[in-house]
């Protein structure tokens, strides 16, 4: 019984990773003005058009500041909790207490927004695939 849990205990991080991966792979991707170049090209050399140049521009330029906004929520949710908490903690006589409570609840909500929000791809990100498209005859118009 123990020998399964422990199977079940290494395959659980494999299919959470998994998932993060299909999640990030599903993002935002530039939105092309239907020119006579995308009309003769079809849909099929369009996405290869589209795959390659997010891979030109992953390598010269990073696709998204998900680390920073992650710390920043995380951040933010515990000074925010720290500041509630210790007026919570005043109102019924420790503040102190109640800010420490106030601040790791803060920061694990932080944490949690901040690892579940849907955020885009950075400017220079989006502006490398955007030139690498119309060097190669697209129109883009935007990211979706």
């Amino acid at each position: 019984m123990k020998e399964e849990y422990n199977s079940k205990a290494k395959i659980i991080p494999i299919l959470m990773v998994g998932c993060f991966i299909i999640v990030g792979c599903a993002g935002p991707k530039p939105v092309l003005y239907p020119n006579a170049h995308f009309k003769k090209t079809g849909q099929e050399q369009t996405n290869r058009d589209i795959a390659e140049c997010k891979a030109i521009a992953e390598e010269y330029a990073s696709s998204s500041d998900a680390v920073e906004n992650v710390a920043s929520s995380t951040a933010m949710g515990a000074g925010m909790g720290a500041a509630s908490g210790a007026v919570a903690g005043a109102i019924s006589g420790s503040a102190g207490r109640g800010s420490m409570i106030g601040a790791a609840s803060g920061a694990t909500v932080g944490l949690i927004r901040g690892l579940f929000r849907r955020t885009g791809p950075n400017r220079t990100y989006t502006n490398f695939v955007d030139r690498c498209l119309v060097e190669r005859g697209y129109e883009p118009t935007g990211w979706d």
